[in-house]
């Protein structure tokens, strides 16, 4: 339970809040939170039909095994299984452009050697055991929760205006400009959230995945939000947010503003959340290029393993060479806003798996999660709802 867990909050924590809170400011100021807040609700409707999914199929890539097995289309399972590593993919190539960010707060060298540097060294990491690399990134996610509750402790000591400024997070009813700037938003901020769903493709590899991934699936999201939603607003409280919008190390910035403190503390702290999102990604990559080609999708040789390691080495280093020439290629915005289009229409077809198998099999195998029909309805409509609202913004 605590390596899924550890493992959800890394791959969850950290590249959103670190990197894209001067991107939520910049576009909706100090309703940013409630962006955050409506892309929580987004995937709490989608991560009980992950938890019922993944508790049925325990195996790597999942999404694509339940699209398969709901529709009984190999060639729908595979495109589903490539829009997962699609959609990884450029979230890790985001996460590695904005660590470029707090890492030239260190390093004077140009972003592109920064970028390439980072993905090279968290490949080379990712290629380890899964024990010995997840171990790793749990004890950085350890490191980057510790860095988001230091500003959460700095802002409740400095920040004696968090509560008598909290009516300024709701904007007025009739201010049509504002809810759309929300709704737009939170297509950015579902990218925050992206994460806890890759623990359905580690389940294989749980000991108990029906007792465990549940509880990992549930823990990893509701924590997540709760931090989110106290660092956004101590963000956009203690620095204005179109200051907080041209830095390039906005959680830095707001630490130093807090505590007077010179803003590498901070700094130091994002980059290990930053290249933990990345090492993440990474394993994640992996596992599902390995597992669509042990379905019979992809060619076999990403289905090896090294004898060594026991990590799907040639899987792993696809991913890498992705990432790092996405990373090179497209700015840090645009790539966050295509990964949350990815990774909303994933979870339409997720929501459309589960509702499928529900109609078409009387009861669910003994021991298996299960949730109300509703909840795979509810997630279907959300996730394309705020695909809806970006196609018409």
């Amino acid at each position: 339970m605590t390596h899924a867990v550890l493992y959800g909050l890394g791959v969850t924590i950290g590249a959103g809040i670190y990197v894209l809170v001067g991107a939520a400011a910049a576009r909706s100021g100090m309703h940013a939170p409630l962006a955050f807040l409506a892309a929580a609700f987004v995937m709490g409707m989608t991560a009980g039909t992950f938890a019922e999914l993944g508790t049925r199929m325990p195996v790597a890539a999942s999404e694509a095994a339940y699209v398969q097995t709901a529709f009984h289309r190999k060639w729908l399972g595979g495109a589903t299984g490539l829009l997962v590593v699609a959609a990884a993919t450029i979230s890790g190539a985001t996460i590695s452009v904005g660590s470029a960010g707090y890492l030239g707060v260190f390093l004077p060298l140009p972003s592109p050697w920064i970028i390439a540097g980072v993905v090279l060294a968290m490949g080379a990491v990712a290629c380890l055991s899964a024990v010995q690399s997840i171990s790793f990134a749990g004890v950085m996610t350890v490191v980057e929760i510790g860095g988001l509750l230091l500003i959460v402790a700095a802002g409740l000591v400095e920040g004696g205006s968090l509560v008598s400024r909290l009516p300024e997070v709701w904007p007025a009813t009739g201010d049509l400009g504002a809810w759309t700037g929300i709704a737009q938003t939170s297509l950015l901020a579902v990218f925050a959230f992206i994460g806890f769903e890759h623990l359905v493709n580690i389940s294989e590899e749980m000991k108990n995945p029906r007792r465990t991934l549940p509880w990992a699936l549930f823990i990893t999201l509701g924590a997540t939000a709760i931090l989110y939603a106290a660092v956004v607003w101590i963000a956009v409280t203690a620095v204005p947010p179109n200051e907080l919008a041209r830095s390039s190390a906005p959680l830095a910035l707001v630490f130093q503003r807090l505590t007077g403190l010179p803003p590498q503390i901070l700094g130091a702290i994002a980059i290990v959340a930053t290249v933990n999102g990345v090492i993440v990604h990474m394993i994640m990559i992996g596992r599902v290029l390995y597992g669509l080609a042990d379905q019979g999708n992809l060619p076999p040789i990403l289905a090896r393993v090294s004898p060594r390691t026991g990590t799907p080495i040639i899987a792993t280093l696809c991913g890498v060479a992705a990432i790092l020439i996405l990373a090179l290629a497209v700015p840090l915005t645009g790539l966050a806003e295509w990964t949350s289009r990815l990774t909303l229409a994933i979870f339409v077809l997720v929501n459309l798996a589960l509702l499928r198998i529900k109609l078409t099999e009387p009861k669910a195998p003994s021991g298996v999660f299960v949730v109300p029909a509703w909840v795979p309805v509810a997630g279907l409509l959300t996730s394309a709802s705020v695909l809806l609202i970006d196609l018409i913004g």
